[in-house]
């Protein structure tokens, strides 16, 4: 395994080492590959390089949908909270006062205000598969990044199909980037850290030398293979040429510096705040707008994950403090992809994995409320300018047009040119699978 060590940092690993991050060509960092086979399959079919893609901004421990996009300003005191609904660029469509930018382009958006079906389970499981993940077969099901990564493959051999930008919020799972389930580990997410990003380009070594020790690589790799029954090998072999087009291209690290980028799109963005605190997590916003480059680079998908919304106690004090960061960085995606021509091709969802209890409790929060939830899509060439589904008068449960995790995912299969009638990918035992769980794409945006 070829490891190419990035610059020290101040407090070393276990095996003390001291390295800020390093690039393990063969190292399960490495995924969302895609195998030679699949590029030209996609060629002959007459796909070229159309390069849809899915941005997915996770907001883990679920917003408050009654603070956020489901305002009950006729509710009682304890139901209603402290923020009142604006009205938006579209007639009869109002969100909370505290997203005026997203309010002011409304006709580009779509808000659903009835997810139903969320397990409860605290993580980014369901946002990020669409299934529950109870009853899963041999190996899990694989993330939407991953099954994109199994059927289309690298737009660009320098750039990873799949790119997960969520950082690590101390030991929960909450803001994973995606599982590949029983894809395997060459359709891992690739996930590059901040302060690693010098290391996807080659210092030192040159591209010959480099190509000498992949051959080596191979070498003490061949018996291993010819005995291994597990398909381990064959991820490692994806990942090995992953890494090597990374390595030899500046596409990716280009596409995640954001010095190249013009200094007022930076501004527009905003800058946050990065730090991850216990009452709070990254508030990235920088990685709204990595997430269009990559995507413009040749990514396929690019999951973020912004904040901790898991407001048990002052509901309302977090909610000024991140709501209006939200409203700018989503509001500077989605205007920047209409500039730039992408919002055709380039689907945008935002939602967190449940919704809160719509008393505020005595800590002045909101607790865990799995029985409805909402979202924001943008994109994709969807029908915007609407809201779908409605709650009851205390936002407790769905009254109008329930919407499924899966018909979301089934939706966005559809502006990416997946058939989910037809398509399906193999599981460990080597039997079919469909993407979603028999559900068709929302009809309110196709």
């Amino acid at each position: 395994m070829l490891t190419i060590y990035g610059q020290p940092q101040r407090h070393p690993f276990c095996d003390g080492v001291r390295r800020r991050d390093f690039l393990k060509i063969g190292g399960l960092a490495m995924g969302g590959l895609a195998l030679p086979e699949l590029l030209r399959a996609e060629a002959a079919a007459g796909i070229r390089n159309s390069h849809k893609a899915v941005i997915m901004i996770f907001l883990p421990g679920g917003p408050p949908h009654q603070d956020f996009l489901d305002l009950k300003p006729d509710a009682p005191a304890e139901v209603r909270g402290e923020f009142s609904p604006i009205k938006s660029n579209v007639p009869g469509v109002e969100i909370c006062e505290l997203l005026p930018r997203l309010a002011g382009m409304m006709d580009k958006l779509v808000v659903i205000r009835s997810i139903v079906g969320a397990t409860g389970d605290h993580y980014a499981f369901q946002c990020m598969t669409g299934r529950s993940h109870r009853q899963q077969p041999a190996g899990g099901w694989p993330s939407m990044g991953s099954v994109l990564s199994k059927l289309k493959g690298c737009a660009d051999p320098a750039v990873p199909a799949f790119v997960g930008l969520a950082p690590k919020m101390g030991h929960m799972p909450w803001a994973d980037a995606g599982q590949p389930g029983f894809l395997g580990i060459a359709h891992a997410p690739f996930k590059p850290s901040g302060d690693g990003k010098t290391d996807m380009v080659l210092a030192g070594v040159t591209i010959d030398r480099l190509r000498d020790r992949r051959a080596l690589l191979t070498a003490f790799d061949r018996f291993r293979r010819d005995a291994d029954s597990s398909g381990t090998m064959q991820g490692m072999d994806v990942f090995n040429q992953q890494a090597l087009g990374v390595l030899t291209s500046s596409k990716l690290a280009d596409a995640l510096d954001l010095s190249k980028e013009d200094p007022k799109v930076v501004e527009r963005y905003g800058h946050g705040d990065p730090k991850n605190r216990d009452d709070g997590g990254p508030k990235l916003m920088s990685h709204f707008l990595m997430a269009r480059r990559l995507v413009e680079a040749g990514a396929r998908c690019v999951t973020c994950a912004f904040s901790r919304w898991d407001w048990h106690g002052q509901n309302f004090r977090a909610a000024r403090e991140d709501m209006p960061l939200l409203d700018q960085g989503v509001s500077a995606l989605v205007e920047d992809l209409h500039q730039r021509g992408l919002d055709r091709d380039v689907s945008v969802v935002v939602w967190g994995e449940f919704g809160r209890t719509p008393k505020i409790n005595k800590d002045a929060g909101r607790d865990h409320w799995p029985q409805v939830s909402c979202a924001m899509l943008a994109g994709g060439g969807m029908r915007t300018g609407q809201a779908i589904g409605a709650t009851n008068h205390l936002g407790e449960y769905a009254i109008r047009r329930p919407v499924t995790f899966g018909e979301v995912f089934a939706t966005l299969y559809h502006n990416l040119g997946i058939d989910v009638n037809t398509t399906t990918i193999r599981d460990l035992t080597g039997r079919p699978q469909y993407l979603v769980d028999h559900v068709q794409p929302m009809a309110e945006l196709i």
